[in-house]
């Protein structure tokens, strides 16, 4: 392969397949990467990120952080905080900060555990196990549904309706026509919900008041709450059941490591963080090149779209001793799954937890696997990569 031109691109099956092999060789051979098809510049090294991605006046969200919907200039209504840049990107955080705290959501710990433990007990005793369609399809959606206070009938419908507008059709890029980000499907709860108040975060979105740009102190409006909604439901369920997945595969592919964790428990917090590691739900992020920058000699132009390759930057030798093996016992420097800077993942702290809590979880009935190789299918999506199902036999 070495010998080949260097070429990626994120829509082509068979890169993503697996994709490391050539992240490696953008780290060594083009650390700013341009591919000339589909008009975009990738940064694959851990530093050059790590530098890089906090720089929203350079590097600016105010068009998304999907490189499709960037060059169709989409207008970004507002409510769609990941989708600004400060100042308005401040105020809107600093409203989902004051309501989605990581106290609560340890809070929420005990409540995951039950949820988790009711849709595992129902496979005991059965010959095969579905990492996705058994417990990533459902939990996500249920803690999700927890939070915002979505009775448990409508959370798979719910959570239907956005892994649809994240699919792709393969080979091809995703279109803005299929997004859903505007919160619709969302109406009747919150209408319920204001006449309705309860201990939960819909309610909390719905009193909550906080200074918007222009120096006004206000309430958010209702077409901000519903998109606010929109996309804490949408990265709460599509990245967890991504993680479950790879905790399912890694582990999986690696009984040595399983065998580990089943002597000790208290490893599970660092094997999650070694799988958020080595296979980020979220394997890259884009942006918006606002004014010309030199970057490794180059200069990027204003008006260009940047990848920031996470996933390679995971497994960057220079950040990473041995940065391609899966160990659970490497003691981390901390990889940036999560992002930098004031982009950085809100959800981190309810992720993590929904990943020990799981993997705890199936470790207590379940603590041997074997993938069904054969049947498992990864899902065909050029903003998120992880599996559409991943049986296992169980024992």
């Amino acid at each position: 392969m070495t010998t080949d031109p260097l070429y990626w691109d994120p829509y082509r099956p068979d890169l993503n397949q697996n994709p490391y092999p050539y992240y490696k060789r953008m780290r060594e051979e083009a650390p700013l990467y341009y591919n000339k098809e589909y008009d975009f510049y990738a940064l694959s090294r851990y530093d050059d990120i790590d530098k890089l991605f906090g720089d929203t006046s350079t590097f600016s969200s105010a068009r998304s952080d999907i490189m499709e919907f960037i060059r169709e200039d989409i207008e970004v209504p507002d409510g769609m905080f990941i989708w600004h840049d400060p100042p308005m990107h401040t105020a809107y955080r600093s409203v989902v900060a004051r309501v989605f705290t990581p106290r609560r959501m340890n809070q929420l710990e005990q409540q995951i555990r039950d949820y988790t433990a009711k849709c595992l007990d129902e496979k005991i005793g059965a010959e095969k196990f579905d990492f996705i369609e058994d417990l990533g399809d459902k939990l996500p959606g249920g803690v999700i549904g927890m939070l915002l206070g979505i009775p448990d009938e409508d959370r798979d419908e719910v959570r239907e309706r956005i892994d649809a507008s994240l699919r792709t059709e393969e080979g091809k890029p995703m279109s803005h026509d299929q997004a859903s980000y505007t919160g619709e499907g969302f109406e009747d709860y919150i209408d319920w919900r204001e006449n309705n108040p309860s201990d939960d975060l819909m309610t909390e979105l719905l009193n909550v008041e906080f200074t918007d740009p222009t120096g006004t102190k206000r309430k958010l409006t209702k077409d901000e709450i519903l998109i606010f909604v929109n996309v804490i439901a949408g990265a709460g369920n599509e990245t967890t059941a991504k993680l479950i997945g790879w905790t399912g595969k890694l582990l999986g592919d690696n009984p040595d490591q399983r065998r580990a964790l089943a002597k000790d428990p208290s490893l599970t917090s660092a094997a999650i963080e070694e799988i958020l590691r080595c296979e980020p739900p979220g394997p890259s992020v884009a942006r918006h090149v606002t004014k010309d920058v030199e970057i490794h000699g180059q200069i990027v132009p204003a008006g260009a779209v940047m990848l920031f390759l996470l996933a390679s930057a995971n497994r960057d030798e220079a950040r990473f001793e041995n940065g391609e093996k899966f160990d659970i016992l490497r003691g981390h420097p901390p990889h940036i799954t999560f992002g930098r800077g004031v982009h950085a993942c809100l959800g981190a702290a309810l992720a993590r937890v929904e990943g020990r809590v799981a993997l705890e979880e199936i470790m207590k009935r379940f603590p041997d696997w074997t993938i069904d190789a054969e049947n498992a299918e990864l899902a065909s999506s050029s903003t998120t990569r992880g599996w559409e199902t991943l049986p296992a036999f169980i024992g």
